[in-house]
């Protein structure tokens, strides 16, 4: 077991959340999925990150189940996906996960995307946070009109929104407006998945020589000094090991502003507001549920 220690922020609706996790995107493969987070447990991670979406969430349970981590010390979201973005399917997508986990309880369940009738499925949400079966509820890749729409129309204010943030897509004002209405931000994609070079990038680089680290380590530390929660991806021991060893240096401000430089502005996926995207994406699981519900 390794003795890192990663901080905790408390959320607010008083439940603690580890700072760093380790999530499971794009990793099917149910053994390669177990083995994983089996490594991310006994590397110190405590936040484990999975969704309905990732169909993985049986090899989250089973990895949970065989650790000698206690449950009360490891930290589980899940998400729910749009095809049961209603209340009556939101109530048994919860349900469903629950099963899939092998738990009585999540610590953290979210909205997956912002399409469909996120009302009625943030009330299940809400509905299930008050029988105890999740511990805190929030949401994924909302914008902050869409998260102050839900804020003014449902009791419950969302604790987390899990959006995309890195060093090509920093999205300053979104953080500042999730921030400044007491959401904490957390961070998927902060290694853009590669892209445009983020390992090798000689900008990054430079900052990482200074404190002999890598370029990874920087970018999660810059991510953790603006007070967002980062869950970085990898099925390898060894990058887990250095991902979570970020807590023994300090970007001063100068770094951090030059690395506030290499924004570009825009999203390294997909944007979520472009019509066209979210027919093609979201589209066939929307229909799905009018459909099933005529």
């Amino acid at each position: 077991m390794s003795d890192v220690n990663v901080p905790t922020v408390k959320l607010n609706n008083g439940v603690e959340m580890p700072t760093l996790g380790f999530g499971v995107f794009q990793v099917p493969d149910l053994s390669q999925a177990e083995q994983a987070v089996t490594d991310a447990l006994n590397t110190g991670y405590r936040l484990i990150d999975t969704a309905a979406a990732y169909q993985n969430e049986e090899a989250v349970g089973k990895a949970i189940k065989k650790s000698s981590v206690p449950r009360d010390q490891i930290f589980v979201t899940s998400k729910l996906w749009v095809s049961d973005f209603s209340y009556k399917r939101a109530k048994a997508g919860i349900d469903t996960s629950l099963q899939k986990l092998g738990l009585d309880y999540m610590d953290l369940y979210l909205l997956h995307q912002p399409y469909g009738d996120t009302m009625g499925a943030w009330r299940a949400l809400e509905e299930a946070q008050k029988a105890g079966k999740i511990r805190a509820i929030g949401v994924s890749n909302f914008y902050a009109d869409q998260l102050k729409n839900l804020e003014l129309t449902m009791p419950v204010k969302p604790a987390i929104n899990q959006i995309e943030v890195n060093p090509w897509y920093q999205q300053k004002q979104e953080v500042k407006l999730n921030q400044d209405e007491d959401v904490r931000v957390e961070a998927w994609a902060p290694f853009a998945e590669g892209k445009h070079q983020i390992f090798t990038n000689e900008t990054l680089a430079k900052i990482a020589a200074n404190h002999n680290k890598s370029n990874g380590q920087v970018i999660l530390r810059w991510l953790l000094q603006r007070g967002i929660t980062v869950i970085p991806k990898s099925v390898h021991q060894k990058r887990m090991a250095e991902n979570i060893d970020v807590f023994d240096f300090e970007l001063s401000d100068d770094e951090m502003k030059t690395i506030a430089q290499l924004d570009k502005g825009e999203s390294q996926f997909f944007d979520h507001r472009d019509p066209v995207t979210i027919e093609q994406i979201f589209g066939s699981s929307l229909k799905a549920v009018r459909d099933s519900e005529d």
